[in-house]
């Protein structure tokens, strides 16, 4: 039984095979951490909008009572005594309105940040899927041309390939 020689064409495919299938490793666990980060970074913006809207509440229940304390004190003589308390309490519901007017741009500000940070882990993120199906397309053909010893096979997974490997370093650097 003589040993069939071989070709060093299986070499190199057998080469670029293990880098496909390390960096489509790579690709879906880089993947994976944007997806997550881009799921919590959502809840977080999600959480600071529900107490945006929670502050707006209060800050509109405290605009009506001001308003309808105004509408009191005009109903009163104008020598009561009382006047002096609606004024302290329509100043002091006033400032409270004031006050939630100025957390709720903080919380706004948070939440357009938590938002900017879910869209970049997107962005980074598409990229590794993408670079995912491509290696795994690539990587699949390469084993077929190297059960069938068939190097045209091979040359068709190498732009395959090289697609996924576009869309791998796009995660990291999003050029496109």
């Amino acid at each position: 039984m003589s040993e069939e020689k071989k070709k060093p064409w299986i070499n190199h495919m057998a080469l670029v095979t293990v880098i496909l299938a390390v960096c489509a490793t790579l690709s879906t666990f880089k993947g994976g951490s944007y997806s997550t980060q881009s799921v919590i970074s959502q809840a977080l913006a999600s959480d600071q909008w529900a107490f945006f809207q929670a502050k707006s509440t209060k800050q509109h229940l405290y605009e009506l009572q001001v308003e309808s304390l105004r509408l009191q004190a005009l109903a009163l003589p104008a020598d009561s005594p009382a006047a002096a308390a609606y004024d302290r309490k329509i100043a002091d519901d006033a400032q409270k309105v004031a006050r939630y007017e100025h957390e709720k741009k903080d919380i706004e500000a948070k939440a357009r940040q938590l938002e900017e940070q879910r869209d970049l882990a997107k962005q980074h993120g598409k990229p590794f899927g993408m670079a995912v199906m491509f290696l795994q397309v690539a990587i699949l053909l390469n084993s077929i041309a190297g059960l069938m010893k068939a190097q045209k096979v091979w040359w068709a997974a190498l732009p395959v390939g090289a697609t996924g490997l576009v869309f791998f370093l796009n995660g990291f650097f999003a050029f496109f």
